[in-house]
């Protein structure tokens, strides 16, 4: 099986001064502006991280469920962040890391299984692997 998804991005002026906009093929984004301030001055509009932060949460979050479940383990409620740290590096940006934070309910499950599994769907989900960055993972099992 494959699957091609698409996102775009349109971009006008220069660096600093132009203005662009995402937008995904679902419509969850239509014609979303980002651009320099949005993305390196804490200005209004999304950014290339944050997208890709909660991609990698939503990613993340549906393998471990799927890995509850071969568990015979059902989450109640999973609440993933992703943090994606861009640094400046020799010859340019690079995003270097990406931190993990879960809260999960998971009734019946124990924490050595749970980190255990949520380990596993941490090295196993595609995002997760797509990225070279360092991933690591905070995962808190919750009553």
């Amino acid at each position: 099986m494959k699957i091609n998804r698409k996102g775009s991005a349109q971009w006008s002026g220069g660096i600093k001064d132009g203005k662009g906009s995402i937008s995904t093929e679902s419509g969850a984004l239509k014609d979303y502006p980002y651009g320099f301030a949005s993305r390196f001055e804490g200005m209004p509009g999304s950014n290339p991280e944050e997208l890709l932060g909660a991609a990698h949460a939503a990613c993340f979050t549906m393998a471990l469920s799927l890995i509850l479940g071969e568990a015979k383990l059902r989450a109640e409620k999973m609440d993933t962040t992703a943090k994606v740290t861009l640094e400046q590096v020799e010859g340019g940006f690079a995003i270097s890391a990406v931190h993990l934070t879960l809260a999960a309910k998971v009734p019946g499950a124990d924490n050595a299984t749970f980190q255990e599994l949520a380990a596993k769907a941490k090295a196993g989900c595609p995002v997760s692997k797509l990225l070279k960055a360092d991933i690591s993972l905070e995962a808190t099992l919750v009553d």
